[in-house]
Order: C-alpha cells, then sequence, then structure tokens
C-alpha cells in the first residue's frame, strides 16, 4: 500500500511539475507579478501532495526585504517553507547543477552561492543585498549543511555577512536589514508524535544520496512539522554580525527543543542582547 501511495505520489509530481514549468519561466521571462506568487501556490499543492502538515507559530515579516535564517533537517525545507510564505532561498553552487532541482531552484529565483571561495562571500552579499532592496523574501541555512533534525547546528557567521547591509525603506531612509529567525521542527508521523530514532527517516544529510531518501520518506508515511516564525531583529539590535548570529541561533534551537518536546504556543521572548560600544582607538 506504501509502495502504490509513493508511486502515486511521484508521478503526480512529475506531471504536475513538468506541465508548470513552461508557465513560471514565461512568467519570470516577462515580469509577471504572478513569478512571486507561483512558487508559493506550488509548494502548498506539493505539501499536501506529500502529506506534509505544517503548523505555523508566529507571523512571517512581508511586505519588506527580509532575511529568514533557520535550521536546516532535509530537502523537504524547500518545500515547508515555500508553502509556508513567499519565498526564494540561498543555495550552494552545486544545487544548480542537480537535473530537475536545479530547474526548480531557479525558476524560483534562488540565489547560488560559491562556498569554496573566499572572494565568493562579497559576490554572494552583493547579491542578496539586491534582492532584499527588491523587496525580496530570501531564506539562508546559517548551518551551512542539514542535519538528522534532533538538533541545531552551530551557525556560521560568515554566511550571514549581508545582514550587515543597509537597505532603504519605504520612506527613503537607510535602515538595517531585517532578520527574521525560523526553527522548523518535525514532530509528526502518522499522526503520533515522531520518536527521535524516526526523524533521520526525512532528514536528507551526511553523504545520503537524495533521490533514494525521497522514494524512502514517501514510503515512511505523512509528517507534520512545526515552522515557528520568530521576532525579527536587526545587527543594530545586538551589537554586529556575529552577535547577531548566536542570537539567532540560540533563539532557533529554544523554538526546535521546545516543538519536539511537545509544547505549542510562540517561544518566550529573551530579554535584549546589550548593544556592544564601538572599540576605543
Amino acid at each position: 500500500m506504501q509502495t502504490l501511495r509513493a508511486t502515486i505520489i511521484v508521478s503526480v509530481f512529475l506531471a504536475v511539475t513538468l506541465v508548470l514549468i513552461p508557465y513560471q519561466s514565461m512568467a519570470l521571462r516577462f515580469g509577471w507579478k504572478s513569478r512571486k506568487t507561483f512558487p508559493h501556490n506550488y509548494h502548498r499543492f506539493m505539501a499536501r501532495l506529500f502529506g506534509i502538515r505544517i503548523r505555523t507559530v508566529g507571523q512571517p515579516l512581508t511586505g519588506e526585504g527580509v532575511l529568514i535564517v533557520a535550521n536546516h533537517t532535509s530537502w523537504l525545507d524547500i518545500i515547508i517553507f515555500s508553502a509556508a510564505t513567499r519565498v526564494s532561498f540561498v543555495a550552494k553552487a552545486e544545487v544548480a547543477t542537480w537535473p530537475l532541482f536545479s530547474t526548480l531552484a531557479k525558476l524560483q529565483e534562488t540565489v547560488f552561492v560559491e562556498r569554496t571561495r573566499r572572494t565568493a562571500t562579497g559576490e554572494a552579499r552583493d547579491q542578496i543585498r539586491e534582492r532584499l532592496l527588491a523587496g525580496d523574501t530570501l531564506v539562508l541555512f546559517p548551518e551551512g549543511t542539514s542535519n538528522d533534525g534532533n538538533k541545531v547546528l552551530p551557525f556560521k557567521s560568515a554566511l550571514m555577512g549581508a545582514v550587515e547591509a543597509r537597505v532603504r525603506d519605504a520612506h527613503g531612509h537607510d535602515r538595517p536589514v531585517k532578520v527574521q529567525p525560523v526553527s522548523t521542527a518535525y514532530v509528526g508521523l502518522h499522526g503520533m508524535p515522531m520518536g527521535r530514532e524516526n526523524r533521520p527517516l526525512f532528514a536528507w544529510y551526511g553523504d545520503m544520496e537524495l533521490v533514494p531518501h525521497l522514494w524512502e520518506a514517501l514510503l515512511t508515511g505523512p509528517i507534520e512539522v512545526v515552522v515557528e516564525f520568530h521576532q525579527p531583529m536587526t545587527v543594530d539590535d545586538v551589537g554586529g554580525r556575529k552577535a547577531l548570529a548566536v542570537r539567532a541561533e540560540r533563539v532557533i534551537r529554544q523554538g526546535q527543543n521546545r516543538a519536539l518536546c511537545g509544547l505549542t504556543g510562540p517561544t518566550p521572548v529573551e530579554e535584549p542582547l546589550p548593544v556592544l560600544a564601538p572599540a576605543v582607538a
């Protein structure tokens, strides 16, 4: 029965995707407004098709350029985030070479980052800044990799260079980039609580191959995921890029832990961190 279910899901996914790719390609080429809304609607459908029940806590910041920073568990995160709100992603350059998935990433206006070259950091920061200036919401995974879904890895502040950029608001004033931490937790399987031993069935990390892992996840069954949108912050609030990375990591870890423990409702807001005074020369 599960094999039949997985086969139907894959067949519908391929049929719908191949039919809709030309539409989104045209939307991007001619600058249609639907190029921003279409991926969101597409992934909402895919979440239902794949059997992903998404429970959101808090509200996404919309209507202005926002950098979302989040923990990363699986390729399913792409569907989950895109279904929860209208976003594009910051992804490693290798994704641009993957069959089919590279096409889908490009159609969602993904920013590809080359992480093996030090000079690429500035280039990526500039690309992200331009997209934020245009009012886009970008998702960045500062862990730099995915994991087994039972923890949050340390954030790499070097990947968050764009948080120091200044953008212009609707009134023409310069302001720091708004950063919204978002935590995700895989909490349910077949309507029952998901144990830590089951999360690696959906988490994609290490040297796992994508297609076999996708098939195994579909065979395992429908899941429930908690996505919490935490309070936005800026480098001006906390005193710099590294401090912001530490603060965001702590907030996201706390949000994931609460969800994995079955706690509901928003994660309590921490007291603001003191802003570091500039060093005296």
